[in-house]
């Protein structure tokens, strides 16, 4: 596999590290090279040598949005008044903290968004006193998501 930034080769001891890792990111080293056969040092090399080539960036905790309180997940079409409004539009979105993601895309809308809220009133209130006010953004188009039934990265 090749990765275009650095042109950087992958082979099958990279793609099981990386498997090992994307399963459980505090998984020791050690363990990971017992299994893989090679050194602790040779893991710890091959990880910078990924980090470097931006195949990797770090490692996250992942929160569990409904032990938290939020229980609704939606999706935002937002549909903007001209293309040219669009940095102005994230700058606003970046803004208010249940905005997971925002993605520029084709089609339909300018920007798509993922929200999560405690419950539907609580969306609503996103919609009419933050997401529908910005500047430029002349109409949304909601979907609530009722299950999320797959979740992964992808597959090495």
């Amino acid at each position: 596999m090749k990765i275009n930034q650095l042109q950087i080769e992958i082979d099958g001891i990279d793609k099981e590290i990386l498997r090992d890792l994307m399963e459980d990111a505090r998984k020791p080293i050690l363990q990971i090279a017992n299994k893989i056969g090679i050194s602790g040092a040779a893991i710890h090399q091959r990880l910078r040598k990924l980090e470097e080539a931006g195949v990797i960036s770090g490692s996250k905790f992942i929160i569990d949005n409904k032990v938290l309180g939020y229980k609704t997940m939606a999706f935002i079409g937002v549909y903007l008044e001209k293309a040219s409004s669009n940095s102005d539009a994230v700058k606003e979105l970046k803004k208010i903290p249940e905005v997971l993601e925002c993605h520029y895309t084709t089609g339909n809308w300018s920007i798509l968004i993922k929200i999560i809220c405690r419950d539907n009133e609580h969306l609503m209130q996103l919609l009419n006193k933050k997401i529908q006010p910005i500047e430029g953004v002349s109409r949304t188009e909601t979907f609530i998501s009722l299950e999320q039934q797959i979740e992964r990265q992808i597959q090495l």
